[in-house]
């Protein structure tokens, strides 16, 4: 590689900093990801403090080529957190979040010596004190004689001139580094924003940043995260698992207009799920899974449906892509399961997007739709194609455009938004044949003992539709059953629907459309393995089967659902009723790809007749 010359004019009048030493530190963080840094130190810094700048990823390479500026991030030093793992503030994980995210594309983190927004520790912790005491982080500075911040970030300009960088990619939330490295002659090109680590002990903070200096910080959409109980180490089992979901149901239930009207899960609603453990269910235990079967996969999304559909499905499939990432090669996996969390990743494919090779990579354009959970994903799954061969294209959400999209009548809670990227370069080891990653010996299935991760995708991916329609009519079959039984006051007479004999026919033949439902979805679950991650395949009849069943029971979860609201007068038509939205969120699920009654009864008498299936993903 050719060497980078570490020279460059000064901007704005701004003192010529130069490279005093440059050496190598392979960086290894306490959740196991590691990175090599070539660290460097500078004589002419204007403070005369001892700032660092590490080079991260093939940043020599993105200035030689120019092609697309390098991606940085001013760090302000933090004792506490970067070191000690304090919860006060957000640098700890933002430090290890820009390190990751710097190093997949090239660039550079620097490492700034202004403790305290620039007050020093002593002060910072006499803050603190003062913020026990009711103030916010900014008036506790000045309640002390400081300034809000007194970071001055010329010095941080004269590393970036000193090596060329004078034109960056700014990895922050913080107008104020934008502003003052514009002001210096630093040209941004894009703000990054970085991840909102929302703690119970820096929701304040994270506050007052939003709401005194303008920081981008979403606070509504992040979750206080917290990694899923177990006892003492053991993984939960089918039972438990259901037994974690259906103690939300009275929240979820209650949340369920609010999950519609922001067209995503509440941060509530997110944690909450990491917290059941829902994300874990299917990925192998030694990622941090559970490594559970297919049958408490669709149990789980059925009953997660009882209290809402969009709910239900957002948190299935994120947890099926948990999944789907544990059958990348190791290097892959080794960079997303690294934080003692799952990994929420969505994934598209329609439309797929094109893919170009290039030196170390890809680069891939598209615009994608239909992105479930995007909302709250931090890496985004894209089907690409290059001279005719399907790819599947690993990318961090922050890299992408997100396209506010989702404005439909049903399912309005999930956040399926739209993505796109303009040739945006994606590393080679993030980019792989979906040949290879469906086929039974995907690359996980040499790292995982877990049979599960042998199982073909499209038996989970045609899973969660039919649970959450089934689940949303058990749902509406419960809410019907308790409208009739209400007693209500007529003509000075406490009467019930109850009692009326057409009400009655109507509840029988809602219950028994569910039945029918029911019996068709256990159908379904009884061809699958009996044993959890048994990786016996079906044959072509079982298969046949298995998608004929799952149809069915969501048509029969359709009628039912059609027929609770036809039996619950005009109130089940306000905006306010649960019943109306069961009735849209059902309607958008049966028109999901997965339950396309043409091709799955065409596929399904074929395989049923012995004929053999003319659709490779049935």
């Amino acid at each position: 590689m050719t060497a980078v010359v570490y020279s460059a004019a000064p901007l704005n009048d701004l003192r010529a900093a130069t490279v005093r030493t440059r050496v190598s530190v392979p960086l290894r963080f306490a959740d196991g990801y590691a990175a090599p840094a070539e660290v460097m130190t500078f004589h002419g810094l204007t403070d005369g403090r001892e700032h660092l700048l590490l080079g991260l990823g093939d940043w020599e390479q993105v200035l030689l080529d120019g092609a697309r500026p390098p991606l940085v991030r001013l760090h302000s030093e933090c004792m506490t957190g970067d070191v000690f793992g304090s919860e006060r503030c957000d640098c700890g994980p933002q430090l290890r979040e820009a390190v990751e995210a710097i190093a997949s594309t090239g660039g550079f983190l620097l490492y700034l010596r202004q403790e305290g927004r620039g007050i020093g520790l002593y002060s910072k912790l006499d803050a603190y004190a003062l913020q026990d005491q009711g103030l916010d982080t900014y008036d506790a500075n000045l309640a002390l004689g400081h300034g809000e911040d007194e970071r001055d970030y010329a010095a941080a300009a004269q590393m970036l001139c000193a090596l060329g960088a004078t034109t960056v990619r700014l990895l922050t939330n913080n107008p104020d580094k934008a502003a003052q490295l514009a002001a210096l002659g630093i040209v941004i090109e894009e703000q990054v924003p970085t991840g909102v680590h929302l703690s119970e002990a820096n929701s304040r903070y994270l506050e007052a940043k939003r709401d005194r200096t303008g920081h981008t910080l979403e606070l509504n959409r992040a979750a206080v995260v917290r990694p899923a109980k177990t006892v003492a180490g053991r993984t939960p089992g089918h039972a438990e698992v259901l037994a974690r979901v259906d103690a939300l149901v009275p929240g979820l239930r209650a949340r369920a207009e609010e999950t519609e009207q922001l067209r995503r899960l509440p941060a509530e609603t997110v944690q909450e799920l990491h917290e059941a453990g829902v994300y874990r269910l299917l990925a192998p235990v030694s990622v941090g899974g559970y490594g559970l079967g297919a049958a408490t996969y669709g149990e789980t999304v059925r009953h997660l449906a009882r209290a809402c559909a969009s709910t239900a499905w957002t948190a299935g499939h994120l947890a099926e892509h948990a999944w789907m990432l544990a059958r990348w090669p190791r290097k892959v996996q080794e960079e997303v399961f690294n934080s003692g969390l799952m990994p929420l990743a969505a994934a598209t494919s329609a439309p797929v997007g094109s893919a170009t090779r290039v030196a170390g990579g890809y680069t891939v354009s598209g615009h994608w739709s239909f992105a479930s959970g995007i909302m709250h994903a931090r890496w985004a799954l894209l089907a690409v194609q290059l001279d005719g061969v399907r790819l599947q294209a690993l990318v961090p959400v922050a890299e992408l455009e997100l396209l506010d999209a989702w404005h439909t009548d049903g399912l309005r809670g999930t956040g399926s938004n739209d993505l796109m990227a303009d040739s945006l370069f994606v590393p080679g080891y993030r980019v792989m044949e979906w040949e290879r990653l469906t086929a039974p010996d995907n690359p996980g299935s040499l790292i995982h003992p877990d049979p599960l991760i042998h199982m073909p995708m499209a038996t989970l991916l045609n899973l969660v539709a039919p649970a959450v329609a089934l689940g949303a009519a058990e749902y509406a079959q419960e809410l019907f059953r308790n409208q009739l039984l209400v007693p209500r006051e007529k003509n000075g007479t406490a009467v019930r629907q109850a009692d009326a004999v057409l009400a009655q026919a109507r509840y029988a033949r809602t219950s028994g459309a569910v039945a029918t439902a029911q019996l068709h979805w256990q159908a379904a679950l009884s061809v699958l393995p009996t044993q959890p991650g048994s990786p016996d395949a079906m044959d072509e009849a079982q298969r046949a089967g298995f998608r004929l069943s799952l149809a069915l029971s969501a048509e029969a979860a359709q009628d039912a659902v059609r027929l609770a609201v036809a039996g619950s007068g005009g109130s089940a038509h306000r905006l306010s009723h649960p019943l109306q939205r069961i009735q849209r969120d059902v309607g958008v699920v049966l028109n999901h790809p997965t339950l396309g009654t043409d091709p799955i009864m065409e596929q399904a008498g074929r395989g049923l007749l012995g004929l053999g299936f003319t659709a490779a993903s049935f």
